[in-house]
């Protein structure tokens, strides 16, 4: 049978842990008391063993008795007394204990009481707090739900009035009637109206209005030729991807172009974003009730199972009385909370969902996929795959003398860039896998963090099968490129293998059947767009943790380069194959390369700046621009070994490489705090072994000065040269993933800190006030 203790641990959730009942604390309390009776007992009966006649036994049996009987007279007092106080005007409750003489006396139980009123006094505040955020964030939801159902409605009458036989359908239930006193069967086009319906059109943009919608000019609204006002409204569709910002940017011409006589005064789109975002809206409050649901009723069991370890430390029921007043307290007796849950899932089914429940509970309570045995098994029938064909293709390798002097640059020129590319893209996933698994096992919440579905999210063991998958495959394509090798094909047609293995996983990347983890494919593109576009849309965190990723993948993309020269060199015969190493045009990619993921972070920087106003994003980017200079240093450098620009590599590389190491430790990590309880690291950990994080300050530090291999220009051959740069380049992905799950964690304790355990949705309509 599993100890509550860990059961509580592996439910409570991780960003209020906090503020959950100290269960621990007060186990560790019971300990004292228990141990505080201890003495007392051995010395009441500390008498020598002989010399005993039959009337002490009886007198000892008379007096167990006595006690007994006693003990039972005491049940019926009242032991304990728990008063409630209220302040700030009745809105919060004070619990404080107060102790019977035959308890008063004892040090370890007054403290006991004390720290438990404290504990209740917690949870409850805490509950209240948030209990009043999502019922005001309920009725902010229901006043933008009805704000666009009244417009929807006004569309919709518009449209059946212009063109009665294509009646317009909005997606909301028939049922639906507004709650308003107007009627909104008014045509806001050109049309003979009358002067009482031209005032009406003025009543229902007022109402609209005074319910949330911003109406651009509308106090000097122009009028048509014949008396109608144009109208102009502005709903707020927040630019979190480069669609949205493409319509935030346009908006204003809109607001314009609406206002011709014929058309929509609406854009149908906007109105479209802004259902789908109050719909998302819906979801994150139905979630953060459940939270406070499972809050309430671990804390209720939390303090139940902690008074009965004390009545049955201490030999007296006194935790009756006390139990009454935690059943009467406002985390346990209010309902709020699930009347306001039953009200978002009746909201949700009629209004999103088409009166079908069930299709409204898949999207309020998705199913998160247990892991499924089937995974694992493929995990390692994968990786068995992966090292017999390895094997076998050493073996190869060897027997044809790959790596001799007459077959080396042939074969390190065409296959060795698109294999080091497939591999240093499986060695990062299985570095991501790691970062998974350790992130569960720790209770980081990377799902809520990256704002991932759970239903969809990749677990470990997928990654790891990914893994897996795409190394056999690669491994596989080399043992068959070895094959035909070694069969006399021609060089031509053999080596066309790799390009055909890139344009497989290109493909498959962009697959549109529902295979291979589409909604994962999906979103990797989505979030790389995303990074494309960095300066027109709001930076999320997924966005620049994936940006940061590819800084770590500069050799990746510039063996995608070569790889790609070599293939159009072949196929097109439209260049010499040298120009892959010399050429103007390839030297001039290789330095926008080598540029494109420090100029994007860069950008991003800058548009976080922009829309929070935080200087330590504008520092941030000149850590991203020290990087390009040293980069483009160093590229230079391979091509002119000179002493000038000896110096400035170690110069720019010494400065970027410094101002990395401080970022990384202070800003990403949260390390190197002086006034720490845990010296020079941070108050928090989730590690408890305090030397791991030594340790990886030390590893991350070695790891960051491998460039300086790249300036020593070792005297090696081709094949040496090329296993080294691709050794440099595995080492900079494994300092990545470990650079990975210190970052997660310090932004996962900054959550636990400011309580965030959902997200949350900026809405569409904007309040009049806040233009």
């Amino acid at each position: 049978m599993v100890k509550f203790s860990k059961e509580l641990e592996a439910q409570l959730i991780p960003e209020w842990k906090e503020a959950f009942v100290n269960y621990w604390q007060l186990k560790k309390q019971i300990k004292r008391i228990k141990l505080s009776r201890l003495p007392k007992q051995s010395h009441h009966h500390a008498k020598p063993d002989f010399g005993l006649s039959i009337f002490d036994s009886l007198s000892f049996f008379v007096k167990n008795i006595a006690q007994n009987f006693s003990t039972s007279d005491h049940h019926d007092l009242n032991i304990i007394q728990v008063r409630k106080k209220t302040t700030k005007g009745d809105e919060e409750e004070i619990y404080e204990t107060e102790l019977a003489q035959l308890f008063s006396e004892e040090d370890e139980i007054r403290v006991f009481f004390m720290r438990l009123d404290e504990e209740l006094n917690k949870v409850n505040q805490f509950y209240r707090r948030q209990e009043s955020e999502f019922i005001e964030r309920g009725e902010t939801l229901n006043k933008q739900l009805q704000i666009l159902l009244d417009l929807k409605r006004i569309i919709s009458d518009r449209r059946r009035k212009n063109s009665p036989s294509k009646p317009y359908s909005t997606g909301i239930s028939p049922q639906y009637s507004p709650t308003r006193d107007s009627d909104y069967s008014g045509n806001f086009g050109d049309s003979d109206e009358t002067n009482s319906e031209i005032s009406h059109t003025d009543e229902v943009i007022t109402t609209l209005e005074r319910n949330g919608i911003s109406f651009v000019n509308s106090a000097t609204r122009t009028k048509t030729k014949k008396g109608k006002p144009k109208t102009a409204m502005r709903i707020d569709v927040p630019a979190t991807n480069p669609t949205r910002a493409i319509t935030a940017i346009t908006s204003m011409l809109w607001e314009d172009l609406v206002n011709n006589p014929t058309g929509d005064f609406l854009h149908k789109r906007k109105l479209q974003c802004a259902e789908k975002i109050i719909r998302s809206a819906f979801v994150e409050l139905y979630k953060g009730l459940g939270l406070l649901k499972t809050y309430s009723s671990l804390n209720m069991v939390a303090f139940t199972k902690i008074l009965k370890k004390f009545d049955k430390v201490s030999s007296q029921k006194a935790s009756a009385n006390y139990l009454k007043e935690v059943k009467r307290s406002h985390f346990v007796s209010s309902d709020k909370a699930f009347r306001l849950m039953d009200e978002v899932e009746s909201i949700f089914t009629k209004h999103f969902a088409n009166n079908d429940r069930k299709k409204a509970m898949k999207f309020l309570r998705p199913q998160q996929h247990k892991d499924s045995h089937m995974v694992t098994f493929l995990f390692g029938l994968s990786t068995g795959c992966f090292v017999s064909l390895f094997c076998v293709y050493a073996i190869l390798a060897h027997l044809c003398g790959i790596f001799s002097s007459s077959n080396e640059p042939a074969y390190m020129e065409t296959v060795y860039p698109v294999f080091s590319v497939f591999t240093l893209l499986s060695l990062h996933l299985f570095m991501y896998g790691c970062n998974l698994f350790m992130w569960k096992n720790t209770r980081i919440n990377y799902n809520f963090i990256f704002e991932f579905s759970p239903s969809t999210a990749l677990k470990h063991r997928d990654a790891f099968l990914i893994s897996t998958t795409l190394m056999t495959t690669v491994i596989g394509a080399m043992v068959i490129h070895l094959l035909l090798r070694a069969a006399n094909f021609s060089p031509t047609e053999i080596d066309a293998i790799p390009g055909i293995l890139l344009l497989f996983f290109i493909a498959l990347l962009i697959c549109p059947f529902d295979i291979f983890y589409r909604p994962t494919r999906y979103c990797f593109i989505r979030v790389i767009c995303n990074i494309v576009c960095s300066p027109f849309y709001k930076v999320l965190l997924v966005d620049f943790f994936m940006a940061d990723q590819l800084t770590s993948q500069i050799p990746l993309l510039r063996h995608l380069e070569t790889a790609g020269c070599h293939i159009f060199a072949r196929a097109f015969k439209t260049h010499h194959p040298d120009t892959c190493h010399s050429g103007r045009v390839y030297m001039e990619i290789t330095y926008i390369i080598s540029f494109l993921p420090y100029y994007w972070r860069a950008l991003q920087c800058a548009r976080r700046w922009f829309d929070d106003g935080d200087v330590n994003h504008l520092a941030n980017m000149g850590k991203y621009v020290s990087a390009m200079v040293a980069a483009g240093a160093r590229v230079t450098y391979s091509r002119q070994n000179d002493n000038l620009w000896f110096a400035i590599v170690l110069i720019t590389s010494v400065v970027a490489t410094m101002y990395q190491l401080y970022w990384d430790f202070i800003k990403d990590w949260g390390f190197l705090n002086p006034k720490s309880i845990n010296p020079w690291l941070r108050d928090d950990l989730i590690l408890k072994n305090k030397s791991i994080y030594y340790m990886s300050i030390v590893l991350n530090i070695v790891l960051r000065v491998t460039w300086v291999e790249t300036i020593m220009h070792f005297k090696v051959g081709r094949a040496q040269s090329r296993l080294l740069e691709f050794l440099l380049a595995a080492l900079e992905v494994i300092r990545r993933g470990h650079w990975n799950f210190y970052r997660l964690e310090n932004e996962h304790l900054n959550n636990v800190g400011h309580y965030r355990a959902v997200k949350t949705v900026p809405l569409p309509f904007r309040e009049v006030d806040s233009d």
